[in-house]
């Protein structure tokens, strides 16, 4: 018997209208949704993790205590400055001394370019803005010193807290100091040209009162220009010299 006009077929039109409306009632149950879902959770999970140890770092901080600090005292130490100083490092855990300066290199005191790395992060904040003869102590935190590793060559365990004992003898011009740069730079481009760099040397030469021929001047030049001039233009920029990251350049 055929169907009369109107009536419901089992999977036609109406009963598949029907089923798409029982699906769009839960769009968050397809595979695409539940995929982007998943990835949104990942990625606030993380964020959070990162927000932590970010939050963690920024409030530990190097405790400074300043020891002695001379009267007189007309300059200070900063990024790129050339440093001599002696230090003696303990963990903070039982006091045992782990380096001492004066027990290498013969006794003498040790050099090194501030800011730059040479040292870890503590101790290149701490002895920021100090003056020639003042003796400090510091604590440095373990994410400002060698961290969840720790360094075993240097008996320092993991997560240790740090104290040093500094004592700076002196602070001179980096070896690619702001100063110098400006010196050299005598038409103020912030660049430097061959002809600038050549009368640089030519005064320093000078004033070492060392005979010293034209050649050799020249060797030194073209040297000078082979390791910095990145670009090849002919002059090393300020970017180019400034291997430091003296913030004033």
């Amino acid at each position: 018997m055929l169907p009369r006009i109107g009536a419901r077929l089992p999977g036609g039109p109406q009963a598949r209208g029907t089923r798409g409306r029982e699906r769009s009632s839960h769009p968050g149950l397809t595979a695409g949704s539940m995929y982007f879902l998943l990835r949104l959770i990942v990625f606030f999970y993380m964020w959070g993790i990162f927000t932590a140890q970010e939050e963690e770092e920024r409030t530990e901080e190097v405790k400074i205590e300043v020891l002695h600090r001379p009267e007189n005292c007309s300059k200070t130490s900063k990024k790129g400055d050339l440093l001599n100083a002696h230090y003696d490092g303990f963990l903070a855990k039982d006091g045992s001394k782990f380096y001492c300066s004066r027990t290498q290199n013969e006794g003498h005191p040790k050099w090194f370019v501030l800011g730059v790395g040479q040292v870890i992060k503590g101790l290149d904040i701490a002895m920021m803005e100090m003056c020639p003869g003042e003796k400090r102590k510091v604590i440095i935190p373990p994410s400002l010193a060698y961290g969840k590793k720790g360094y075993a060559e240097g008996k320092i365990p993991p997560d240790a807290t740090l104290i040093f004992e500094i004592e700076l003898y002196a602070v001179t011009k980096g070896p690619r100091s702001i100063e110098t740069f400006k010196q050299i730079d005598t038409d103020n481009d912030r660049k430097l040209s061959k002809t600038e760099i050549d009368h640089y040397l030519k005064r320093e030469y000078e004033k070492d009162e060392k005979p010293r021929d034209k050649s050799y001047q020249n060797a030194v030049l073209e040297d000078i220009f082979k390791k910095n001039d990145h670009d090849g233009d002919g002059f090393i920029s300020s970017k180019e010299y400034n291997v430091y990251q003296h913030d004033e350049l």
